[in-house]
């Protein structure tokens, strides 16, 4: 099959008895093959079972990578979105308590699209981005839903060759379908709209 990222060639990967993921021999992401999705309504089911608690600590301390940059880059005069933020937004909530705006999308919980017809100075896209089914698609919009000057904030586990994929416990969630390296997100960057890239180990930032 074509890589649904980039249009490359695909290669075999790693299977199981239940799941079987691709290489793309041009962008290196890892892909899920199409035939082991789950349905949209266990897809929901799964993210029901997060424990998304927006006063947890543990959960405040995990995306404060992506928090911090915003409260340094940004002032609460700027519009932001928060893309995917599923049943907790812990990003937005603790960019509220100091005054910044953010409007929320997600296409189970907040699946109002008229939200995606604005653009904004700054997107959250916090455990989302591995979740995509086209991704190609979701990376092109949501660049032209930023302003210029503008930053997308990604928090997502990068697949490199050190990783040992039979125990990375990151394949083993059945909503993760898409899993990027290093060489993928430049990939993005350089043919669907961005400007810069940073790849940190705990947030990834794309420029307009």
């Amino acid at each position: 099959m074509k890589c649904i990222l980039c249009g490359g060639s695909t290669k075999e990967f790693w299977k199981s008895k239940k799941r079987e993921f691709v290489e793309c021999t041009n962008c290196g992401g890892i892909q899920l093959l199409p035939e082991f999705y789950i349905s949209k309504k266990a897809e929901e089911d799964r993210y029901l079972t997060h424990n998304n608690d927006v006063e947890d600590a543990r959960y405040q301390d995990f995306v404060s990578p992506i928090t911090s940059r915003i409260l340094k880059e940004f002032t609460p005069k700027h519009k932001g979105l928060d893309y995917g933020c599923g049943t907790g937004p812990v990003v937005t909530t603790e960019l509220e308590k100091e005054g910044y705006f953010v409007t929320l999308y997600d296409p189970f919980f907040h699946p109002n699209t008229e939200v995606l017809k604005a653009t904004y100075d700054f997107i959250i896209c916090c455990e989302v981005m591995e979740h995509f089914y086209e991704p190609k698609r979701e990376f092109s919009e949501l660049a032209r839903r930023l302003n210029l000057e503008g930053k997308l904030y990604c928090k997502t586990s990068i697949y490199s060759e050190e990783i040992d994929f039979d125990n990375w416990y990151y394949k083993n969630d059945p909503t993760h379908v898409f899993f990027y390296t290093a060489n993928c997100l430049e990939w993005i960057k350089s043919n669907l709209g961005f400007s810069a890239l940073e790849i940190h180990p705990t947030v990834i930032v794309f420029y307009k």
